[in-house]
């Protein structure tokens, strides 16, 4: 009787790493998906960002003289945060992505 106990254990555990792996992996190919979406957007108008993304939830100033636009949804209780930082001459420079998978 302890060796099925064993066996079941043993079984259990490593099924139970292995779902921890696979969903790790498909939170990372989430990511780089979310990466490249972004990356197209790099160098383009803000006019181009806002038919993409609409108007944003939060417009934040920067020393720069730059604007960081944020758009903020939530699924399944996870909020989602992008921003983009935007140049004075309308052009986006940057992105960040947080909990966007």
């Amino acid at each position: 009787m302890k060796f099925f106990f064993v066996i079941f254990t043993l079984l259990f555990s490593s099924t139970f790493l292995f779902s921890c792996q696979t969903v790790t992996t498909k939170i990372d190919e989430q990511t780089i998906k979310e990466e490249k979406r972004l990356s197209k957007l790099l160098k383009k108008s803000e006019s181009d960002l806002k038919l993409a993304y609409g108007k944003p939830d939060k417009i934040e100033f920067t020393d720069s003289r730059n604007r960081v636009y944020v758009y903020i949804t939530e699924k399944l209780k996870i909020k989602c945060e992008r921003k983009f930082e935007i140049n004075p001459n309308n052009i986006v420079i940057g992105f960040t992505s947080k909990n966007c998978f």
